[in-house]
Order: C-alpha cells, then structure tokens, then sequence
C-alpha cells in the first residue's frame, strides 16, 4: 500500500475505534453495538480493493483486538474484518465512484450479518457462547439496523477522504521520471543554450538546419564542377 494509504486508514482506524469504545460502547443500546470500524473498513475496501480492503481490515481488527476493554482471543476479530475487507473490495466500483447509494447499503447490511455471524462462528470454535446467551437473531437484526442507520453517515465521508488522499501525492505529473527528465533538459537548456523537444531550437531544428546546410554544399560543388 501506499504511504497516503497507510497514513489516512491508520488515522481513520484509531478515531473510529475510539469513538466507538468510548462513546457507541456506552450507549448500551439492545442487542448488539453499532460497528463503527466495520463501516470505516468498508469505506476503505470499495475505494482500495479486495487486497487494500484485506490489509485494512486485519489492522483494524487486531487493533480492536488488542485496545482494552477487548475480552476475547486476540486475532478473532482481525480475522472477521479481513474477510470482510476482501468480500467488500471485490465490489469496488470502476471508476471509484458510486452511482447511486443501494450497492453500498447492501454491502453494508450483508457486512453487518455476515461479520456477525463469522464472529459468533469463530467464537463456537474457541469456546465462546456469548451469543447464544444474548441471542444470534437479535443480534443480526441490530447489528444490521444500526449500521444502516449509521452508514450513510460515515461511508461517503470515509470513500471521499481515501479517493482525494489517494489522488493526490503520487501523480503521473509529479513522477520521478517526469522530474528526472525535466530536470535532464533542464541541465542541457543551461549548459549549451539547446531546448530538447518539439520547441524552438530543439533536436528537431538542428537537424533541420543540418539538412539545409548539406544541400547548399551541394549546390555549391555542383557549380564548381561546371
């Protein structure tokens, strides 16, 4: 990934993890909490890819995984949040722009169900029942209404930071063969007078003038030898 795209999901990452430990957390709403850093991992995914959306996912989860007041097995939900990285980077729009917002609320409930359902899966493995003492359908019909409702606040905003950070340092324009080969003309222009090119006085025109130059010698011989 690129440094812009490191910075910029790092600081998005850490401000939505703390948001929703120290504010989302505490709401204490019925069934499940609203996943802030699951929406921020697909704001990123469907700008990024399948591959950036994996990489900024595991991140995030083992951030999550590791900030207190975590309780469960380090690693459980970077795993959940990198397969939902990749599911949601395969449907990174073309252009990188979104057509109409029903793709992206789909994506958002089927991320809310299926992050749920991975979590409470991988938690069966290890041992952990939570989910069935709170209730698996309660928690899918919350994890999915809240994340609906907050989604079309923090997606746009997260797929419009990372297409303008990701447009802008590393442009064809300020490349670093397009400054080494300016700063090359730059080097010849000074040093002998000569602009490199289609302007005046390039390579172009040289040639030219030694083309002329020949055919007057020619001439000129021509009416010697008469």
């Amino acid at each position: 990934m690129r440094v812009n795209r490191i910075l910029l999901s790092s600081a998005l990452v850490v401000v939505a993890l703390v948001l929703q430990v120290s504010v989302l957390a505490r709401l204490h709403l019925p069934g499940a909490v609203p996943d802030l850093l699951l929406l921020t991992v697909l704001g990123l995914a469907m700008v990024y890819g399948h591959v950036g959306g994996a990489l900024v996912g595991f991140g995030a989860g083992l951030l999550a995984d590791l900030a207190p007041p975590a309780d469960h097995a380090a690693g459980r939900y970077a795993l959940v949040l990198c397969v939902i990285g990749y599911l949601a980077g395969l449907v990174k729009p073309e252009n990188g722009r979104l057509k109409s917002a029903t793709g992206p609320m789909v994506v958002v409930v089927a991320a809310a169900i299926g992050s749920t359902l991975l979590y409470a899966g991988v938690g069966a493995l290890v041992g952990d029942t939570a989910a069935r003492h709170v209730g698996l359908m309660s928690l899918l019909f919350t994890a999915a209404l809240y994340d609906l409702l907050l989604a079309p606040f923090v997606v746009p905003g997260v797929m419009f930071l990372a297409r303008r950070a990701d447009n802008d340092p590393l442009d064809e324009a300020s490349s670093p063969s397009r400054k080494a080969s300016d700063i090359t003309s730059g080097w010849i222009s000074a040093g002998t007078g000569l602009k490199l090119g289609g302007q005046r006085g390039g390579l172009g025109g040289l040639k030219a003038r030694s083309r002329t130059r020949t055919a007057r010698v020619g001439r000129i011989k021509g009416v010697k030898r008469l």
